[in-house]
């Protein structure tokens, strides 16, 4: 699979997500106290992504 998310605990023992492509990570997530609120955050991202409007500041 070329693109995946991955929840994975952080030095402070912090849940977070993060989203590779071609095993490049692209973006993380802030860190959550629980797992359930890392995969929440992962359902929210495959929700709203696709319809996010792009802010070109360019």
């Amino acid at each position: 699979m070329a693109h995946k998310f991955e929840i994975y605990k952080d030095k402070a023992g912090e849940y977070r997500v993060r989203f590779k492509y071609n095993s490049e990570v692209m973006f993380s997530t802030e860190g959550y106290t629980s797992k359930a609120s890392a995969e929440k955050a992962i359902a929210s991202i495959k929700k709203n992504g696709p319809e996010a409007p792009v802010d070109d500041q360019s």
